[in-house]
């Protein structure tokens, strides 16, 4: 029996906004005890360790409710043109990544985080730029909205993509002005195929990777995430990694549809809908449209500026049916990325008609989870309330993009994006996501983004939208544990639960909103054991 007590700082438990404890009690991994110091010292055996917090706080640690960490470890392979301003500086970058790499003939060239919102030519950096770093190497590059990319020729030519190529369904090819010719910009699924097929050939190191990312997570104080596109392939990857007990840190898997998820549900019983060593199947995963930086989200009304050009939708209705019939028909949980308000319709009016014909009896406990809800409606939160739908609300957007979505979407559309306060007053179990690597995993500026909504030009975007920040804590602990089916383990600090915990420097309860971002994670802890401490970690850093 190992015991560890703590005490002597701010012990926030998430049951209540102002229920604190003095002191917490840890046995084998669990929480044993917490409240008032001298009673919950009283349970403490004579060898247990005591911790003083020293005046930091101590809190239940962050919960990812949707994320990809198979692409974060990934995505630290690429050139990163995040801070590219022009064509120029992309292929610069480009250039010395190319060089850095020593790479052969014919190796591939991918970079990611460009966005032609901030590029001095505010356009999207096609073949006719990229061809000018290489015409030798494949190149393709990823738009930070990870909804379109630019491909140069050779990209197109290993891809099989040319004049005769057809747009695929939910998906665009950039033509040459006046033919159809490629021009290399790519949208959504003809993205998503091009990239598939030029990655799926390299030869990585997945398990590195997979670790590398975990490391990122847990630095941010997580220690339940997701990944929420798994294919066949990933999914195989996390059992292996389960079954080596490299997991450090819980893993949630959403399968999507076109890798057959009742299918890795039947054939993976062992992780479906429960963790052995630490992965777990959760549920179905499903896209209805893309980004509305990108302009690719799908709306009900036109893009400002646009006669009638309102993005468009990845699926029909009788596919979107389909899909939502098997989740139900299966009691599988359903996770649907939603950014247009359009899409938003089209999730809600399948899955209320699935749920209407289903006969299955606890048909209305699964937990439907609507994914970065962007511009949903107040009409549209009132339906998700009736349907127990989860909004897990991408509200990092308002600070990365608000700016955009003003200039996309109009000053009445613009300032509603990630409606938190609306869901809340609705009664929805509100959480929060990165969806990373789109951004980083840093709760603690997802918390400032959701409390103070600023975008990065300053401007206050939507105020009557902001939460308190309790709420936002509950949207990232508690909320965050319930999407998952965990509340009874997870999110609060309460007696029999895991200790999953997170210390902080500075209480966000108690400091000024404007400076949550600036709160340091001091350590991370997975079942009672501290997996990581920025003390030591700073410290071995420094002895490289």
């Amino acid at each position: 029996m190992t015991q560890k007590l703590y005490y002597g700082g701010d012990i926030i438990t998430m049951t209540g906004e102002n229920e604190v404890a003095e002191a917490i009690l840890v046995e084998d991994g669990l929480i044993k005890k917490q409240g008032n110091l001298t009673e919950v010292k009283q349970d403490a055996s004579d060898d247990a360790e005591n911790i003083d917090l020293q005046g930091r706080t101590l809190m239940p640690a962050f919960i990812d409710p949707h994320g990809h960490i198979s692409m974060v470890g990934q995505f630290s392979l690429m050139a990163d043109l995040s801070a590219c301003n022009h064509f120029e500086d992309i292929i610069q970058t480009l250039t010395e990544y190319m060089q850095n790499k020593q790479l052969r003939k014919g190796d591939i060239i991918v970079g990611c985080g460009y966005d032609h919102n901030f590029l001095a030519e505010n356009k999207h950096p096609a073949k006719e730029v990229l061809n000018q770093v290489s015409t030798d190497h494949p190149i393709f590059i990823l738009h930070a909205s990870g909804h379109l990319g630019c491909a140069n020729d050779a990209a197109l030519q290993a891809a099989g993509i040319d004049a005769e190529t057809e747009d695929p369904e939910g998906g665009t090819i950039g033509r040459v002005e006046g033919s159809t010719e490629p021009d290399g910009y790519l949208e959504e699924n003809a993205m998503m195929a091009l990239q598939r097929t030029l990655l799926q050939d390299q030869k990585l190191d997945y398990t590195k990777l997979i670790e590398l990312a975990q490391d990122v997570y847990i630095k941010n104080g997580m220690t339940t995430v997701q990944d929420g596109a798994s294919s066949k392939e990933i999914i195989d990857l996390f059992k292996a990694l389960a079954k080596q007990q490299k997991l450090k840190i819980d893993v949630v898997a959403y399968p999507v549809f076109d890798a057959e998820p009742k299918k890795q549900m039947d054939e993976n019983q062992e992780y479906a809908k429960k963790y052995s060593d630490r992965f777990k199947i959760g549920g179905y995963k499903m896209f209805l449209d893309g980004s509305p930086q990108g302009k690719t989200a799908w709306l009900t009304e036109p893009y400002e500026g646009e006669e009638s050009y309102r993005g468009y939708p990845w699926h029909q209705d009788e596919q979107v049916k389909q899909y939502t019939d098997a989740a139900i028909r299966d009691g599988a949980q359903l996770l649907t990325h939603c950014n247009g308000d359009a899409a938003s319709d089209q999730l809600l009016r399948n899955y209320q008609a699935s749920l209407e014909e289903s006969d299955r009896p606890d048909k209305d406990q699964l937990r439907p989870v609507m994914i970065h809800c962007q511009t949903v409606r107040y009409d549209q939160l009132d339906k998700m309330a009736a349907l127990s739908m989860i909004p897990s609300i991408f509200v990092a957007h308002i600070y990365y993009w608000g700016d955009i979505h003003l200039k996309n979407l109009g000053e009445e559309r613009g300032r509603r994006i990630s409606p938190a306060r609306s869901a809340y007053d609705r009664g929805l179990c509100v959480n929060f996501h990165q969806d990373a690597p789109i951004v980083k995993p840093d709760m603690l500026h997802t918390i400032w983004c959701a409390v103070n909504r600023q975008t990065r030009n300053g401007v206050h975007i939507g105020p009557e939208e902001c939460v308190s920040v309790y709420e936002a804590l509950k949207a990232v602990t508690i909320n965050a544990a319930y999407q998952y089916f965990e509340e009874d383990t997870k999110g609060s600090l309460e007696e029999g639960k895991l200790a999953d915990l997170v210390i902080l420097d500075q209480n966000p309860l108690k400091i000024d909103k404007t400076a949550i971002q600036n709160i340091q994670v001091l350590e991370t802890i997975k079942e009672g054991k501290t997996i990581y401490n920025l003390e030591k970690h700073d410290s071995a850093t420094k002895g490289v």
